[in-house]
C-alpha cells in the first residue's frame, strides 16, 4: 500500500538553471529510437534531436509488461529504479527513463496532475534565491520557457487536493542525467518523452510515487510556499 503523499523540503522542485543543451548527431543504430528522439522543429522553441548514443536502451521510451493493481491511465513513478510508467490495459505500460533529483528522492505517495504547461515558466522561490543569490537572483522575475529553462519542454504539476505539493514531472536540458540521481529537481524526462507523456495524460490523472528510500519527514519551509500558478 502506498502511503499518503509525503513532500519533503521541495524548494520549487528545480534549484536553478541547467547547463545549455548542446546537441550532437545521434549515432544510435535503432531507427525507431532515433525517430522517437529526433528533432522537433514544429515546437514553439524548435527542439534539437537528443543524442541517445550513450544512453542505456532500458531508459528509452518503450511499451513493456507491467503488472500493477493501479488502473490504466495512472502514472507510476519508481524513483529507485529510475522509471516512470503510464499504465495501460492488459498488464502493459509505457515506460520512460527518468532522472531523479534530491527532492524527488525525498518523498513517496499519491497525488494528481492538477495542471499542465507547455514550455513552462520557471521562477525560483525566495529561499532558493537566498541560498544561491548569484545563480538565482537574476531570475526572481521568472525565466521564460525555452531550451535552457530547467523545466524543459513540458511540466506536470502535482497537487494533493487543492494543495500544490511543489513536485513536478518535467523535461530537461540535460539529457545525460536520465537514468541517474542528480543534485537537484524532482522527476525529469527527455524533452521528447515529456512531450509524449504530456500529450497522453489529462489533468486529473492520478500519480503514484514508489520510493524505497525516502529521506526524512516533511520539512517544508514557509518561504518555499507555492507561487502563483503562472510563475512556477
Amino acid at each position: 500500500m502506498v502511503s499518503a503523499f509525503v513532500p519533503v523540503g521541495l524548494a520549487g522542485c528545480v534549484s536553478g538553471p541547467q547547463q545549455p543543451f548542446e546537441a550532437r548527431t545521434p549515432v544510435h543504430q535503432n531507427a525507431a529510437f532515433l525517430s522517437m528522439y529526433d528533432e522537433r522543429p514544429d515546437e514553439r522553441h524548435p527542439l534539437p534531436a537528443t543524442d541517445i548514443d550513450e544512453v542505456d536502451t532500458r531508459f528509452l521510451r518503450q511499451e513493456v509488461d507491467y503488472r500493477t493493481p493501479e488502473r490504466p491511465g495512472t502514472i507510476v513513478v519508481d524513483t529507485s529504479a529510475r522509471y516512470l510508467y503510464l499504465v495501460r490495459e492488459n498488464g502493459r505500460a509505457i515506460r520512460y527513463g527518468i532522472g531523479v533529483g534530491k527532492q524527488g528522492m525525498s518523498w513517496r505517495g499519491r497525488a494528481t496532475v492538477a495542471r499542465k504547461a507547455e514550455w513552462p515558466r520557471w521562477t525560483p522561490t525566495a529561499a532558493m534565491i537566498a541560498r544561491e543569490p548569484e545563480r538565482n537572483a537574476r531570475w526572481a522575475g521568472g525565466m521564460a520557457g525555452g531550451i535552457e529553462n530547467p523545466l524543459g519542454a513540458r511540466a506536470l504539476y502535482l497537487y494533493q487536493g487543492s494543495q500544490d505539493t511543489l513536485y513536478r514531472i518535467h523535461g530537461t536540458s540535460e539529457p545525460w542525467s536520465i537514468g541517474k540521481a542528480v543534485s537537484s529537481g524532482c522527476i525529469r524526462l527527455f524533452n521528447q518523452d515529456i512531450i509524449d507523456l504530456h500529450s497522453r495524460v489529462p489533468t486529473g490523472t492520478p500519480v503514484v510515487v514508489l520510493n524505497r528510500n525516502p529521506i526524512g519527514e516533511p520539512q517544508i519551509d514557509e518561504t518555499d510556499a507555492p507561487l502563483p500558478p503562472d510563475d512556477i
